[in-house]
Formats: C-alpha cells, structure tokens, sequence
C-alpha cells in the first residue's frame, strides 16, 4: 500500500512537471510513465486514465494553494486578509500557469474538486467577514462572484503574461467586485445602505456561530436556530 502511494505520488510529480514543461500545457502519458520507469498498465491500474491522471495533478495542486493559504498570516482584520487572498490567488496563478490552468480552465469531463475546494476557502474567509459585519450578501454568493471574478482575470494574465507585471488590473476588478459585496462598515451601519437591519444582523450571527459554536445551546437547538437564521437572510438551508 504504502509502495502504491509511493508510486502514484511519483506519477503526479513527473506529470506536473511535464505540464510545466509543455508548450501548449498537456502531457503524454508514456512519457509519464518513462520518466518513473513503469509501463503504462500501471498509469491504467492507478488512475483510470490520461483524464484520471490529470485530476489527480489538478487536485495535487489545490493541496499546494491551500498550503500557501495556511501559511498567509491571518490578522484581525478579515477584510484585509481578504484582499490579501486576492493577490496570493494571482501570485499562485503567476507562479503555476499551467497548473493553475488544470485546475479552473474548464474541463467538462473532470471529476477534479480543486475548484470546489478553493471555492470552500474563499466561502471560510467571507464567513469571517460576515462576523464582524462587513459582509452585505450571504458568504456563498458572495464567494461565487469573487472567485469567478478571480479565475477570470488570472487566466486572462496567464493568456498574456506580461500583465503580471502590473497589479492595477487586477486591483481595479477586485476594488469592484468587493465593493459590491462588502460593507465600509460593519453592520450597524446597515440602515445607512438600504438594508433591512435584522437581516444584516442575522447574518452577522450566523457567521459568528460558524465560527464558534454556541455552547449554551443542545446540538438540536443549535441547528434549529442557524434554520431560522436562514430564513432571515434569505439563504435558505445550506
């Protein structure tokens, strides 16, 4: 078993750094193989296929971003780590073009979840965001938009890279996305932009109990109440 994992890990190594490689960002899969000295029997046994293989470096590749994520300080202020999320996104995207490219180009017979899992990530930190108020729609929407917004520009850089050289572009779609999204203070100021106060207020604690439990209440009632702050805010049951 432990050779079995040893031996796939190899695979995903050799087939990313092949990717790398590539001009037009592809592998050849027994060139994999020769690179580990296995036939490509073992790449079938292991992965399925050349498209199984793929997922397998896609999803390789979200272990590496969210390595890079943990290892971003994490301040008081969930705004500013926030956009500090943004441009570690475009330096990974800088850094990795063909990897990053695996990973949220669209591939409609992938099976890979790295998307959905950095998707997860961005979700955690608009939570954070939420808490303190300066969230002004559900973290999940919230996320959709900034994540599309996100992938949308880094793989407008990678077509021409040249662009990573300049972050105002960058900036200026991310100060537009967020601006819609965020709050410029937090909650108690809600009235002053048009929304209703106690949904703004409901948000804000949902947040905060997904952030930390509240002791005080019996598992049942803990989620009965996040229930009937769904309903408050709109979201429904997610």
């Amino acid at each position: 078993m432990v050779e079995t994992e040893q031996l796939r890990a190899q695979m995903i190594e050799a087939a990313e750094g092949q990717l790398a490689a590539s001009p037009d960002f592809d592998i050849a899969t027994r060139s994999v193989c020769e690179a580990v000295g296995v036939t490509q029997p073992v790449l079938y046994r292991l992965f399925g296929d050349k498209r199984g293989l793929l997922d397998a470096v896609a999803d390789h590749g979200y272990e590496r971003y969210a390595q890079l994520k943990a290892a971003q300080e994490q301040t008081g202020d969930p705004v500013a780590d926030l956009l500090a999320g943004w441009d570690g996104h475009m330096a990974f995207a800088r850094d990795n073009p063909a990897l990053y490219q695996l990973m949220f180009a669209p591939r409609p017979w992938s099976h890979s979840r790295a998307r959905d899992r950095v998707f997860d990530l961005l979700v955690a930190a608009l939570v954070r965001c939420a808490a303190v108020g300066r969230l002004r729609i559900e973290p999940r929407a919230a996320a959709e938009m900034a994540l599309a917004a996100n992938v949308g520009i880094a793989l407008d850089h990678i077509a021409e890279p040249a662009r990573f050289d300049s972050v105002e572009r960058s900036h200026r779609l991310r100060d537009a996305v967020f601006a819609r999204v965020l709050t410029e203070s937090p909650a108690s100021d809600a009235a002053r932009d048009d929304e209703d106060p106690v949904r703004a207020a409901a948000r804000r604690l949902r947040a905060q109990l997904q952030l930390a439990a509240a002791d005080a209440l019996e598992p049942e009632e803990s989620a009965l109440l996040l229930r009937w702050l769904d309903r408050m805010t709109g979201s429904g049951s997610r």
